[in-house]
């Protein structure tokens, strides 16, 4: 895996581009995130377990902020490019609402030019290296790219949210902004992709699972759930394992 640092006029959009390849078939489970990710195999496929059953991901793609962990496999000799979009960012290349990618990994013909698209995936397939695909990537996001006003609102939503760790309710969080929560829900899933509240929800599992790997954390620790039925429920639908399986790996893994 490698990491590149977007150019410039990126920045603000995208947080990384990574290069991805792996010579042998693995499985591998991908955690939720707040970002949605673009991704381009120009060699070897991969695909997602749904229902005990290999859905096929075409070889350019995109996925939405997701409900739970997801399981993914690759074939031997697979190589990828990846787009980690910041909150919010892929609104200034794609025309639909972003909200309607939620939980879903979909074909980028659905929302590119077949054409455009196809030219794309056979010259990174031909690329030289790694810096030319980066390059061919960050060339089609420009092409796509279209000047958007901030929305200041989403933006402080956000913000107030990670401030809290994901731990504040949706009432509270539009008092804060001078709002109420519908227009603050429609105009947060337009931007960001989901609800202010699975973000947030997001945001405290993440915060929850960085706590847990302090030698220091409480074991009977709630991180703002109101019972242990809810948090165990949320974890493993987050994680794919309970709380206690989960530090059991911690363990393991030192």
């Amino acid at each position: 895996m490698k990491a590149f640092i977007p150019c410039d006029a990126l920045k603000p959009y995208i947080d990384s581009l990574l290069v991805s390849e792996s010579k042998l078939a693995q499985s591998y489970k991908v955690l939720p995130g707040t970002s949605l990710v673009m991704g381009f195999q120009y060699k070897g496929r991969l695909a997602y377990q749904q229902n005990d059953i290999a859905i096929s991901m075409a070889t350019a793609g995109i996925t939405g902020i997701l409900n739970g962990f997801r399981t993914f496999q690759n074939t031997p000799g697979t190589g990828t490019v990846l787009v980690i979009f910041k909150e919010g960012g892929a609104a200034s290349f794609f025309d639909e609402p972003l909200h309607e990618l939620f939980n879903e990994s979909l074909s980028l013909d659905n929302l590119v030019d077949r054409a455009q698209l196809a030219g794309l995936e056979e010259q990174l397939s031909a690329a030289a290296d790694d810096d030319k695909r980066i390059n061919l990537v960050e060339q089609f996001l420009l092409s796509r790219w279209r000047p958007l006003k901030p929305d200041l609102m989403v933006e402080a939503a956000i913000k107030h949210i990670r401030l809290a760790k994901g731990q504040i309710r949706m009432t509270d969080l539009a008092d804060l902004l001078n709002t109420s929560k519908s227009p603050l829900e429609k105009r947060f899933r337009q931007v960001v992709g989901t609800t202010p509240k699975k973000f947030a929800g997001i945001i405290k599992m993440k915060s929850a699972l960085i706590t847990m790997q302090s030698p220091l954390a409480p074991n009977d620790h709630l991180w703002g759930y109101y019972d242990q039925a809810h948090f165990i429920h949320d974890f493993k639908n987050f994680t794919g394992t309970t709380p206690m399986q989960y530090l059991q790996e911690l363990i393991a893994r030192k």
